[in-house]
């Protein structure tokens, strides 16, 4: 059996050494880099199955990394968990609206960053447990099978986890769902990120395929309106 490829981008010598030990003892392959630049190159050489990416690092920081992989048709989908030394939460939604699974404070807890990783890649694993047909709303169209919308013929693509929070919903058309229960199913229940995930999520989903589909119920939380 292949062994998960982990590509860990840091500026810092002793967080890739660390780093680095510990995945390899948990049975990953890894590579590092200590800048962001390279790290886009071997992500485009290697294809790994998860990133760990800093965000303060000489010639490119975390952030521009992150927006340049997730607008690579062919790197968007992988995951990307950021540990950085900025606990801030304007910097951790920013991370979150760039596309990343997960933000990780430093100093590292070890065992917190080696069960993240496993949450983040059984998600990838084990898609999200919904219908498996295609959802059709008038002229819009859900496309599980190619992970595509299709509005008014326009085919529309979304990253994974907007799209997943948009399945769900769409799924249970005309049903609130609370931010917590789109988190659980989306995220997973045993991974820590702030309700204004969801939001940005929800945002960024309007941006593309309308503002009317996805009604805000205030104090609870959304709803999937038929076209």
């Amino acid at each position: 059996m292949t062994k998960p490829v982990i590509l860990v981008v840091d500026d810092e010598q002793d967080i890739l050494d660390l780093v680095e030990y510990n995945l390899i003892k948990q049975g990953y392959e890894v590579l590092i880099t200590d800048n962001g630049r390279d790290g886009i190159q071997l992500a485009k050489k290697h294809h790994p199955a998860l990133i760990l990416l800093d965000i303060m690092m000489p010639r490119m920081d975390g952030h521009q990394v992150c927006s340049n992989l997730k607008q690579d048709p062919e790197l968007k989908d992988i995951p990307v968990i950021f540990l950085t030394a900025r606990s801030d939460e304007q910097s951790e939604v920013r991370g979150l609206d760039e596309g990343a699974d997960d933000y990780l404070t430093k100093p590292i807890s070890i065992s917190k960053l080696m069960s993240r990783i496993k949450v983040v890649l059984r998600r990838v694993r084990e898609p999200l447990e919904v219908p498996k047909n295609n959802l059709v709303f008038e002229n819009l169209t859900i496309d599980r099978d190619r992970y595509v919308v299709l509005k008014n013929s326009r085919e529309i693509r979304l990253p994974r986890k907007e799209f997943e929070v948009l399945y769900l919903l769409a799924s249970q058309a005309g049903k609130v769902l609370s931010r917590q229960h789109l988190l659980n199913e989306v995220w997973g229940a045993n991974i820590y990120v702030i309700d204004r995930t969801v939001d940005v999520h929800i945002r960024k989903i309007r941006e593309k395929v309308g503002d009317s589909l996805i009604e805000t119920v205030k104090g609870v939380g959304y709803r999937f309106r038929k076209p």
